[in-house]
Formats: C-alpha cells, structure tokens, sequence
C-alpha cells in the first residue's frame, strides 16, 4: 500500500482523532457528519479516508488494539513478576482515555485479529510468570483475567463521565484477591467512589 501523502495522513489522524472524541460524547449512533464537522473537514475528505462509518469504526478499534500490543509487549520485558500488573494498569488507563470504542474492543472481529491472538498470549505468559514469582496465587487461570479485564470496562464504560479512575480502585481490589493466602496486598491508593457520585452515576 502506498503511504498518504502528508496533508491526506493529517486528514485521516483528524478524522480518528475527532471521531474517537465525538464517539465517546455521543456513542456509535452519532453520525459522521458529526465526525467531519468536528475534524474540520469536507464529508468527500471523510469518505476518501473512511468510505464508511463501519471503516471509521474498525480504524479506531484497529488502533486501539495495536496500541494494546506494544503495552503487552513493553510488559514481558519485565522479568520480576510484575508484567501483569503493569500491563493490568495500562490497559486501563489506555481503554478510559479512549472510550469510544471501548466496548468493541475485546469483542470478535476480522479487525487486527494477530494482534489480538497476540495480546491474549502475552497476558498469559504474564499471569504464569507472575505465579512463578509468587506474586499470584497459582489457583488463577487466564480466564479470570479475561473477566478481570472485562470488569474494566464495564467500570469505565458505567463511571468514566462521573468519575473517570474509579476504575484503579476496583483493579486495586481485585489484585489483592489475586494474592497468594497469607500474603499482604498493596494499600489501596485510589479513594473510594462517594456516595453522591454512584447516585450521580445511577440516576
């Protein structure tokens, strides 16, 4: 594939950029027109880069996995048993400051699927050197990761406009249940959701 010229790599960045913010505003139903008024551009610009929403969307969740990969990758770098953690942590951070997607992205899809085998790999390989270390407890599967990375993003996608880390604390819980018995968990260093944000949050 021939790389964009510069001003068409500019528009097409604009374009993910201003759809990521307009997506994560107003949700997927929003529409692209939307997109191309927020980015500054024509719809002809819009549809040369996206030819359709559906193309829009799949660059987002294509970049966000990618994304996904080089934190999985930076994370088996580390040899202490501390990868998973980490990596916990920065995949949290990356789905909460980009939200538009959020809830397609560990769905199935033809979009960056090597990526994906990729990431799902690396959690694994983190969890068992993380339970070589000692610092999970060996009764932990890579399955309970999965539904721990899910309940990220439930939390993100529930409390991200009211209390946008609500999220580390809930992680913060979890990974102290995944400590071995009669080892202490780390302190809990987000504060907890006020009362008056979880009924801001339920209405």
């Amino acid at each position: 594939m021939k790389p964009l010229r510069r001003d068409a790599a500019e528009n097409r960045e604009r374009l993910l950029a201003a759809a990521n913010q307009v997506f994560a505003d107003h949700g997927l139903d929003a529409g692209v027109e939307e997109v191309a008024q927020a980015a500054g551009v024509g719809m002809g610009t819009l549809y040369r880069r996206f030819p359709s929403k559906q193309a829009l969307i799949d660059a987002l969740v294509g970049n966000l996995r990618l994304e996904l990969l080089e934190l999985a990758r930076s994370a088996g770098e580390r040899e202490d048993g501390s990868g998973l953690r980490w990596l916990l942590f920065a995949a949290g951070e990356l789905q909460a400051a980009q939200p538009a997607c959020l809830q397609r992205l560990w769905r199935h899809s033809d979009v960056e699927p090597e990526a994906v085998t990729e990431i799902r790999q690396a959690f694994a390989d983190l969890l068992a050197d993380a339970q070589r270390h000692g610092t999970v407890r060996p009764d932990v599967t890579s399955t309970d990761i999965t539904l721990v990375i899910w309940s990220i993003v439930g939390i993100i996608d529930t409390t991200g406009a009211v209390a946008p880390t609500a999220w580390r604390r809930h992680l913060e819980l979890l990974l102290a249940g995944l400590r071995p018995s009669g080892q202490p968990a780390a302190g809990l260093t987000e504060p907890a959701l006020s009362p008056a944000a979880a009924a801001a949050i339920t209405g």
